[in-house]
């Protein structure tokens, strides 16, 4: 999908890989971008439109579409960026701190992938997920983090059968990323975060994830070494398509 001369909304845009990345959108000709984040975002640009939002809340999630069609005539890419992390050992039942990771990192990108799908009915779009590697391969201490980038890749590997109109959903796989995502991990001890081995930069991933867009990539993988490890991982991903198209041709005579 072209980038130029389109209507983006980039959440977790204030730093990081969205920080990034959004350096990176800017450079396209034409383009506005609704920059989303708790914090307000300093408009370094005339196309940059600074947003405050909360996106743990369906409410908030809804006021950022709104907002968006006060300034857009439409929305023509989403990237739903936003998310944050544990690391910790599972000790404790706490259904409240549970939810909260769930509700930013999964409720909320598939919560706007359904608006865009309404919104967009008849017209081109596209909604980029920010998964993880950890979706693939689980690392200690992530066990609630990685279960949120699962829900997602697991999400999109069944909706990619059912697809009927002119969207493209996509999700990048980024590995670790040379930012403060992992010391500002939420943890019981309060301690820092090593950052797992081997890692790639945020302007690697934005570099990655702005490929994927213009040339309409499903599945996005920033690191090479990752890719090419996933190699019996990918075959038996492959094996199973017979089967998904089985119950794909079952789930169209449901609907008939």
């Amino acid at each position: 999908m072209k980038i130029t001369h389109k209507s983006i909304i980039l959440t977790g845009a204030a730093s990081g890989i969205g920080k990034a990345l959004l350096n990176q959108l800017i450079d396209f000709e034409g383009v506005r971008i609704l920059a989303v984040d708790l914090d307000k975002i300093e408009n370094a640009s005339d196309k940059i439109i600074p947003f405050v939002c909360d996106l743990s809340q369906q409410s908030e999630v809804d006021r950022l579409f709104e907002f968006a069609f006060t300034q857009f005539q439409a929305v023509d890419i989403f990237i739903a960026n936003a998310g944050f992390a544990y690391y910790e050992v599972i000790e404790k039942s706490d259904w409240q701190r549970m939810e909260k990771i769930f509700q930013v990192n999964v409720f909320s990108p598939i919560y706007a992938f359904q608006k865009m799908k309404e919104l967009n009915i008849g017209r081109e779009y596209f909604v980029l997920m920010t998964s993880s590697a950890m979706a693939k391969v689980a690392i200690p201490g992530y066990a609630l983090y990685g279960a949120t980038k699962a829900a997602l890749d697991r999400f999109e590997d069944a909706y990619r059968f059912e697809n009927q109109d002119f969207g493209h959903l996509s999700l990048v796989y980024p590995i670790a990323t040379k930012t403060n995502f992992f010391n500002r991990s939420i943890n019981f001890s309060g301690r820092e975060v090593s950052v797992p081995f081997p890692a790639s930069t945020p302007e690697e991933v934005a570099k990655a994830m702005i490929k994927g867009i213009l040339n309409n990539k499903t599945h996005i993988y920033p690191s090479r070494l990752f890719q090419i490890s996933r190699f019996f991982q990918k075959l038996f991903e492959v094996m199973a398509f017979p089967y998904q198209y089985f119950y794909a041709r079952k789930l169209k005579e449901w609907l008939r």
